[in-house]
């Protein structure tokens, strides 16, 4: 019997000579058409693949993940066939969905422009127009290689030569006269992608690397139906109004310099003031959480890090300093993480089962080398600041340990406003590609994380499962966050070593004098300070929290004999902390609070002859909000309420 799960949980059954897109049929002509792909035994497939076996399946549309990438990678190869047709010297890289859409990756003699994106807007409505099938075959890799070579495809020729080693059939999929090397799946026919908008052209290299060349990469989005894809353009209105980015650099929160370099950005005043009160504001708080600060240096030797296994596992992400491969000579690298560092306070002296649990933590400076290609603002960079923690514990410690990091993430996250749009991934290791990537046996890791799944069901934390995103020392919690345009990044990570203790001979004094292996997690509380800030411009556009605004109050006297009393009430608000400025320009008074509206400063205090008569000020707030005259006392004491509850 052939199979349908529909995703009600509902199965319905037809005969073996029954045609499985029949099935689908008799339950709906509507679902048979908004099918984008299917899922057998977990594997997502072609539509097409059900026609020809016998199977359970599950019909994947749109509205799912897997649909929407199946729909988005069917478009970028409407898109390449749309750009071969109109320019047919240009030569195909890589064209993926991603969130929100797709891209396609070109090499072309210049950059697309605007009115070249219209033109291929234009030539791909014909494309989807003609309705043409979408086949797969596959051949031989040598046959394969022969295939693109014929085609005068060099991208598609290098990628098809690092994959013809396993030698594995190689697949393509063909839509009319275009053929492309492609794993699949697709949708039928070109014909559901009827709405789509091409959004933008830029650089990247190929596979990321500046050694090789750059690239012109075109962007967009797709969807079914025109209401979809005018919704989707209004919310990437909205959020290009939202984006660090852009917004970011107009409050002067940061900046960058060519000179520099890529991924190194400036934090201006404001940013840096909003990244020391939240780095103070981590500090303490850990600290009266019984975690004990430490200072680290930035890099170390070569040999260091072989100890760590961060050479083998992470060396290609490391800044070096001199020659890496001549032993001969000392050879330095900049540190991408803490752990190994701080593992030296641990072992300054023998430990004892009542030392643990030793909590170490550091405001801790890292450098990555990220690809070119994955810089964006704050977000990703190559030299960033976290707030870095390695608690040092007996086995019977771990649940109780684990719950208090995950309770300190909860906590600070809800206090910058992101919490509720977390989510959770438990990040596993990959059996399969165990001595590429991972240290430890299969026994370890099958402990290490089925301890962690325990936790994490104890805690009745709900969460998706990563294969093959573990760190190469044991299995992760990943609290993930996504930006205004829906690109998704971790946030915070919660991590479980069972492994680099013993690499680094960590051991303490049992109750019985025997002498045992500690475990260790690796956590971050509120992860790097600057993603933490690209985001809370986003979620909040700009206008941050009073509490860590990094201008509260601008008190904006209406003449220069109400200037007096201006420096008095900044001088109340400064005793009390609170940043606050005078607007003493001889402008107008509707001028200064325009502007000081747009700086997104939380609150503004006119001052004028009533006010310097009656010792008040009068309180408006960068909303617009008129509250009205108020006492100094007063005043201060609601600053000082909203800020002391962190209110949002």
């Amino acid at each position: 019997m052939l199979k349908l799960t529909l995703k009600d949980g509902s199965i319905r059954e037809a005969e073996e000579n029954i045609a499985a897109a029949e099935v689908i049929k008799g339950i709906g002509m509507g679902l048979y058409k908004a099918a984008c792909c299917v899922k057998i035994d977990g594997e997502v497939c072609d539509l097409r693949t059900v026609l020809t076996k016998d199977c359970t399946f599950e019909v994947c549309t749109f509205d799912d993940p897997d649909g929407k990438k199946t729909f988005w990678h069917t478009a970028s190869h409407v898109l390449a066939q749309a750009v071969k047709r109109l320019y047919p010297n240009t030569k195909l890289a890589i064209g993926p969905s991603i969130d929100g859409g797709f891209y396609y990756d070109f090499d072309v003699e210049h950059p697309f422009t605007p009115e070249e994106l219209t033109k291929i807007e234009a030539e791909m409505k014909k494309i989807v127009k003609e309705k043409l099938p979408i086949e797969q075959f596959c051949l031989q890799p040598d046959e394969a290689i022969a295939k693109l070579k014929e085609m005068d495809e060099p991208y598609k020729v290098e990628l098809c030569e690092e994959h013809a080693g396993k030698g594995e059939p190689i697949s393509f999929y063909s839509q009319g006269e275009f053929t492309d090397l492609c794993a699949g799946p697709h949708l039928m026919t070109t014909e559901p992608v009827k709405a789509f908008k091409l959004l933008s052209c830029t650089g990247a290299y190929w596979r990321g690397s500046e050694k090789n060349k750059m690239l012109s990469r075109v962007y967009g989005t797709a969807f079914p139906k025109a209401a979809q894809l005018e919704e989707e353009l209004q919310r990437r209105e909205d959020a290009a109004k939202r984006d660090h980015n852009k917004l970011g650099r107009e409050l002067e929160y940061f900046t960058t310099v060519d000179t520099i370099g890529q991924g190194l950005p400036v934090l201006l005043p404001k940013g840096a003031r909003v990244v020391q009160l939240l780095q103070r504001w981590v500090e303490d708080y850990e600290q009266a959480h019984g975690c004990m600060l430490t200072k680290t240096p930035l890099f170390a030797k070569r040999e260091f890090y072989k100890i760590s296994g961060h050479w083998d596992h992470y060396r290609d992400g490391m800044f070096i300093i001199g020659d890496p491969d001549d032993e001969s000579k000392e050879c330095f690298a900049l540190r991408p993480m803490t752990c190994p560092f701080q593992y030296q306070v641990y072992l300054n002296k023998q430990r004892s089962y009542r030392d643990l649990p030793m909590r170490l933590t550091e405001t801790s400076t890292l450098f990555r080398n990220e690809d070119s290609g994955e810089m964006h603002g704050l977000i990703r960079v190559r030299q960033f600041t976290i707030s870095e923690g390695h608690y040092i514990l007996r086995p019977d410690q771990l649940e109780e340990e684990f719950k208090g990091c995950l309770e300190f993430v909860r906590y600070f996250l809800d206090a910058v406003g992101l919490l509720d749009s977390c989510t959770y991934r438990f990040s596993q290791w990959d059996p399969a590609n165990p001595k590429n990537k991972y240290e430890g046996t299969k026994e370890q890791w099958d402990e290490a994380q089925r301890v962690m799944g325990e936790i994490l069901d104890h805690l009745g934390l709900k969460y998706e499962i990563g294969i093959d995103e573990a760190a190469f020392y044991g299995p992760k919690l990943d609290i993930q966050y996504k930006n205004v345009y829906g690109k998704e990044d971790t946030l915070v990570t919660i991590q479980i070593d069972m492994l680099l203790a013993k690499r680094f001979g960590m051991e303490y004094v049992d109750k019985d004098g025997t002498k045992k292996t500690p475990y260790i997690i690796h956590r971050t509380s509120l992860g790097c300070f600057e993603r933490t800030l690209a985001y809370m411009i986003e979620h909040f556009a700009g206008a941050l929290p009073l509490w860590v605004a990094p201008e509260q109050v601008k008190i904006i006297p209406i003449a220069d004999r109400h200037l007096d009393w201006s420096y008095e009430i900044q001088k109340a608000l400064t005793a009390k902390g609170i940043r606050c400025s005078i607007d003493d320009r001889n402008e107008k008074v509707g001028k200064k609070i325009r502007e000081a509206t747009l700086e997104k400063v939380p609150y503004m205090l006119t001052i004028g002859d009533n006010e310097v008569n009656d010792k008040t000020a009068s309180v408006r707030t960068r909303k617009g909000e008129d509250q009205g005259v108020m006492s100094l006392d007063d005043l201060i004491a609601k600053l000082m309420t909203e800020i002391e509850t962190k209110a949002k």
